[in-house]
């Protein structure tokens, strides 16, 4: 069946757009040169828009210029109030799931600790330390390094008051200065690696949630037992990870 639309619908909806990453100011003459619009058809849809609230005219009435109105306000924050993070999060990691066929986790930060709020199995149950409602040392965890890659360097040194962090296992980050370089990495890069880090014979990878506040909100990982790990897998996974938490993002409005 054909999807229907309203033409003076989509007209209005595209006047708004305009100022999504736009100008916070625009006449009638500049919408109609951006879209291409007759002028009274302009006309009629700014009027419309500023009758219900969606747009405000700016300054002096003769400046004809308008901007955003409250009522735009109102209908972001009615949804970001129906926002879940963990119900949003855990759609997203089901299908990142079943693309790569691996386990993926949804976790936020905690003083220093990485607390995992979701969690997707794969087909393919590979042994984790972790689990739903656990913490786990942050800069031993792909989730975690991520999260940490989101805050300043003072902000992770307060962390990290001692030069020396604990550590899980053998090849566990034991120093601050370690962590430090592992952190700028993971900036440049995009996302985060855990490799027998967390746990022997597992490997992570893992990459940052922003919020529309551009705020690391959370950080998604996918687990894999080292057997199936190598440069060729790291590098797919990593792709999906990071198109799974940039769609995670666009929800969360960033």
């Amino acid at each position: 069946m054909a999807r229907l639309s309203s033409p003076a619908l989509r007209r209005g909806l595209d006047v708004l757009e305009l100022f999504v990453n736009g100008p916070t100011e625009l006449t009638v003459p500049e919408i109609v040169r951006q879209l291409q619009l007759p002028r009274t058809s302009a006309h009629e849809l700014v009027t419309t828009l500023i009758d219900r609230g969606y747009l405000r005219p700016v300054g002096e009435p003769t400046s004809n210029r308008f901007s955003l109105g409250v009522r735009t306000l109102e209908l972001g924050n009615a949804y970001e109030t129906g926002l879940d993070l963990v119900r949003e999060g855990k759609q997203i990691a089901t299908k990142l799931s079943a693309r790569c066929n691996e386990t993926v986790q949804l976790g936020i930060l905690s003083g220093s600790d990485v607390v995992y709020i979701a969690k997707v199995e794969s087909s393919r149950p590979v042994r984790l330390v972790s689990d739903v409602g656990r913490r786990l040392p942050a800069h031993c965890t792909a989730i975690g390094k991520a999260l940490l890659a989101g805050l300043t360097d003072d902000e992770v040194t307060a962390l990290y008051p001692n030069e020396k962090l604990p550590k899980i296992t053998r090849c566990s980050i034991g120093d601050l200065g370690e962590l430090r370089r592992e952190l700028n990495l993971v900036r440049e890069r995009g996302w985060a690696i855990d490799a027998n880090e967390s746990s022997e014979g597992l490997a992570c990878v893992g990459s940052q949630v922003y919020d529309r506040s551009k705020t690391v909100r959370a950080a998604m990982s996918i687990s894999v037992p080292t057997t199936r790990w190598d440069d060729e897998r790291s590098a797919q996974l990593a792709s999906m990870v990071v198109d799974a938490t940039s769609e995670l993002a666009t929800i969360l409005g960033y």
